[in-house]
């Protein structure tokens, strides 16, 4: 007996005779991701037309040979929101097209690194259906969506049909760690928010219907482990929250990682990093291996600045393939040393060759000047007080709408306008919006309005509006007046694109107070109100008003969860992009327009002088901005990053 154990044990690690496949040797997957690359292919800051080696595809598709190099079986995903985020993929949706046939070149770009399946993101949508269908033909890679259905007309979605392919599963002959050959066999599952029928719904209503993400998969992975799936790969575009489901939410990859048959989540639309400290008071999370409820994990930022990889241990059993460990990890394509960017690495020739031609058309487009200006515009201090980058962007909206209603049922109503910062330093202390004086082009109102959002108009009473501007001002931490110690002005959880300033009110914010709402717009201090003298054409606002307010097609369908303001407000839903209008009301001021603030918001004094910091840009630039400010003064502090500390002067 003893003789013919050990003639099996031989036989086994010899890969010999039938046995072999009955008891394999484990076997090493590695899942990589990339995702929100927004059509950052290139290196470049279009805005500025230098390149900026903290982004670009070129440098994370040498990640990508790299990470593949060091293992014999990989697979790769990509996570959606692809084609919309730069200059070129505006160029290629609104100026150049698409021929018949032709491929976009991002795809040029990616086809040749060996895509297994792509997903798609809520972007992807804001060019319009017949765009993205006429993009997605391009690509050498089938497309997954399992919660995004045909809009057949009937009234019921509950026919519907899917207008992607829901999930997919791939045959693979992978080596294990003997160097044997196995059949193993991966299902991809794709999700996409179900709010961009209110986000884009000019492009979308009519058209497509979509349905809740977790139970979908519910519905779905039970099928793909019945048609053979060993592992079950899901590709949502959503980050995590671990707040009560609602249903229908928006980042819901926590609960999936409770769906079970799920092994690998690969995700993105946060624009965050998984593992990541954000993420690290999450219950039933290992930060270390990068798991959520025992699911292995991935989050690798935005516009190619990480590449994310899942190393999946599996064993075979009676049951086939299955994942018995796990670990995730992000690669990135720079470091910081000294405040300084670090490149690790180099150009991939392949990419940077595919999308040259384009590139190069793009340069020149948004290059072209077509107004000016007769100072700066920027938005170093854009979160402490008012801004011209913001006051721009609200001028334009509401010459905008008091045009668009003359002559409608709305004409004479009270008109607001409702902007958001976009580039205050998030993603890099070069992240700012600075156009300089003179003569101006496209990539200058790319860089004041970076989002093909377009205008939506909503209809709120002043109660509205007042709460509205309470959720803004959940950006800035508590302040105690009477401290003595340093306190940061800055919610860094909080988003900067969720704090609107209104135009067309005069108000104050009172520091003093707590946020009445949290960073999910749910009301957490009842008796707070840090909004004070808020008033419209100086008197006190009337609760009662119903005022016009000119907003993004994203804030009026419920983006960011402003209490009050939901598709159910929308009245004007408009065609025409919000930087658009920007770019006209540039080009009507025949004169140039002069940037300067009306300064209607500001914050409410403090007694004592408290200090209190921020950080922002650390250039010569926004110093001397500061240097002309009676509110923000530099205390000579700079971090790794490169930011430079602030105090704040009330």
């Amino acid at each position: 007996m003893h003789k013919k154990i050990v003639a099996s044990l031989v036989l086994l690690a010899l890969g010999g005779c039938g046995s072999a496949e009955q008891a394999a040797a484990p076997l090493h997957l590695r899942v990589m991701e990339t995702t929100d690359l927004h059509a950052n292919m290139m290196n470049v800051n279009y805005f500025t037309g230098q390149e900026d080696d903290t982004l670009g595809y070129v440098k994370t598709a040498t990640l990508i040979r790299q990470a593949r190099s060091e293992v014999a079986n990989s697979v790769l995903v990509d996570n959606g929101d692809l084609l919309q985020g730069t200059a070129l993929g505006d160029y290629i949706a609104k100026v150049k097209g698409l021929k018949d046939g032709a491929v976009h070149p991002i795809y040029q770009a990616m086809n040749p690194m060996g895509y297994d399946v792509g997903n798609v993101g809520n972007h992807e949508f804001n060019f319009g259906l017949p765009f993205l269908l006429d993009s997605l033909h391009g690509a050498a890679f089938p497309y997954v969506s399992a919660n995004l259905f045909k809009d057949d007309g009937d009234g019921n979605p509950a026919n519907d049909q899917p207008l992607l392919k829901q999930y997919l599963i791939k045959d693979y002959q992978f080596r294990d760690q003997a160097g044997q050959p196995q059949a193993v066999k991966i299902g991809y599952i794709g999700f996409v928010p179900p709010q961009i029928l209110e986000w884009d719904a000019v492009n979308l209503k009519g058209k497509v219907t979509v349905r809740d993400m977790v139970d979908m998969a519910k519905e779905l992975v039970p099928q793909m482990k019945a048609q053979g799936a060993d592992v079950i790969i899901a590709i949502p575009h959503a980050g995590m929250t671990a707040s009560p489901r609602q249903g229908m939410d928006e980042n819901a990859a926590y609960y999936l990682s409770q769906v079970p048959g799920i092994d690998a989540l690969m995700l993105g639309h946060s624009h965050s990093y998984f593992p990541g400290e954000r993420y690290q008071d999450l219950p039933n999370v290992d930060m270390a291996k990068g798991t959520v409820n025992g699911v292995a994990a991935v989050m690798p930022g935005f516009w190619g600045n990480n590449l994310g990889v899942i190393d999946l241990e599996l064993t075979k059993g009676e049951h086939g393939w299955q994942v018995t460990g796990s670990q995730s990890t992000l690669r990135p394509i720079f470091k910081r040393e000294e405040g300084k960017v670090v490149s690790l690495a180099k150009n991939d020739a392949t990419v940077e060759a595919a999308v040259a031609p384009a590139h190069q058309e793009t340069t020149a487009w948004v290059s072209t000047p077509f107004a000016k200006i007769n100072g700066d515009i920027q938005s170093f201090f854009a979160l402490v007080q008012d801004d011209p980058a913001v006051q721009v962007v609200n001028n334009a909206q509401r010459w905008y709408l008091e045009r668009y209603i003359q002559g409608t049922e709305f004409d004479g109503m009270a008109v607001l306008s409702a902007a958001a910062p976009f580039r205050t330093g998030y993603g890099g202390a070069g992240n700012y919006t600075f156009v300089p004086q003179g003569d101006i082009a496209y990539r200058n109102v790319a860089d004041l309005y970076l989002y093909p959002n377009t205008a939506t108009v909503v209809k709120v009473k002043g109660a509205v509006v007042r709460e509205w501007l309470e959720r803004s001002a959940g950006l800035f931490n508590q302040i105690d007046p009477k401290a003595k110690g340093q306190q940061e002005l800055i919610n860094s959880k909080f988003a900067s694109y969720n704090f609107d300033v209104i135009d067309g009110v005069s108000y104050q914010v009172d520091l003093a107070q707590p946020s009445r709402y949290d960073g999910n717009g749910q009301l957490i201090h009842p008796e707070a109100h840090r909004i004070q003298q808020l008033t419209y054409q100086g008197q006190p606002l009337d609760a009662e008003q119903e005022f016009l307010v000119i907003t993004s097609n994203y804030r009026a369908g419920g983006g960011g969860h402003f209490p009050g303001v939901d598709s159910s407000a929308i009245v004007i839903a408009s065609p025409d992009e919000n930087r658009q209008i920007v770019a006209d009301f540039l080009g009507s001021q025949k004169d140039g327009y002069n940037p300067a603030v009306d300064n209607n918001w500001q914050f409410a004094p403090l007694a004592g002088e408290p200090l209190v910091t921020f950080w922002s840009a650390g250039g010569d630039q926004a110093k001397a901005v500061a240097k002309d400010s009676a509110k923000v003064e530099p205390t000579g502090q700079t971090n790794a990053e490169g930011y430079a500390q602030y105090r704040l002067r009330f």
